[in-house]
């Protein structure tokens, strides 16, 4: 597990030279996807890069809708990556891409995490709340949080869920493969889980105060709030789904990477719930 969660990330130093504004082909996958397939992606980057803060992980980058579409909502994208440091931005960059030409305008948030100065639980959340509020604020206010949703994957997921339940302006929330019950998840035994007190500075039994308010299964949550989880997600197995008490749609034989492969039935599900919100 330890060498599928480092692979997960290893290999986008190696995208650098393949980013291109022209309109990048995704190729269609088999469920279940391997990391290496979404890695070995194009993407085009971002139109825009704006800080929210004076530190260098504060700051969101934006993409523009490739097309035209009536009342599509502003995407505001939460990266995972375990909440650490050495995980950014960059492995949503093709998921970024694959929102804009889908019609979306995509605000991805960067922000501070555990093994840098300033991150880790409540710092990270704070940064993403400040993130969020400063895309209502851009371009003199083009975007409205009312029209937005936020949608976070795996560690971001599980920010993206207690944000939108501070946020109530939000539209909504969509949840992929999202961390929901982060006392679980600290007691597991892969490679991110175990990172997890880390992020929190410490265990469940040191730190249960702090863990109960990073806890999506034991805050409330935005209204609007959808969890979208594939059954075979080694990484971020679902923990007690059912105590969120919002709508999950579960899909057979997708994994943990299945979400940001713009080509995968993963990315097509994503695309239908954006729509119908």
């Amino acid at each position: 597990m330890k060498s599928l969660v480092v692979l997960f990330f290893s290999i986008w130093p190696l995208l650098a030279n393949s980013a291109s504004q022209q309109p990048v082909q995704f190729p269609d996958v088999e469920n279940n996807v391997a990391y290496a397939k979404v890695a070995s992606l194009g993407f085009n980057l971002a139109d825009e890069k704006i800080a929210y803060g004076s530190d260098e992980s504060q700051y969101a980058l934006l993409w523009r809708a490739k097309q035209t579409l009536v009342q599509t909502p502003l995407v505001i994208l939460l990266h995972g990556g375990c909440w650490l440091s050495e995980y950014d931005i960059k492995h949503t960059y093709a998921l970024s891409t694959g929102l804009a030409q889908a019609g979306f305008n995509v605000w991805s948030l960067e922000y501070r995490r555990s093994g840098a100065s300033g991150g880790g639980w409540p710092a990270t959340f704070n940064d993403v709340k400040a993130g969020i509020l400063a895309a209502s604020t851009y371009n003199n206010g083009e975007f409205k949080l009312v029209g937005s949703v936020a949608v976070g994957y795996s560690a971001g997921g599980h920010l993206a869920l207690l944000a939108g339940g501070e946020i109530s302006q939000l539209k909504g929330v969509i949840g992929l493969a999202p961390i929901t019950d982060i006392k679980a998840y600290a007691r597991g035994d892969n490679s991110c889980q175990k990172v997890t007190q880390d992020f929190m500075q410490g265990m469940p039994t040191d730190k249960p105060k702090a863990y109960t308010q990073a806890n999506p299964s034991e805050q409330s949550l935005h209204p609007q709030s959808i969890i979208l989880q594939g059954d075979q997600d080694a990484i971020v197995p679902a923990f007690n789904l059912e105590q969120l008490k919002r709508p999950v749609v579960m899909l057979e034989g997708v994994g943990h990477f299945d979400w940001i492969h713009p080509g995968s039935a993963a990315f097509n599900t994503l695309i239908q719930n954006l729509n119908e919100m």
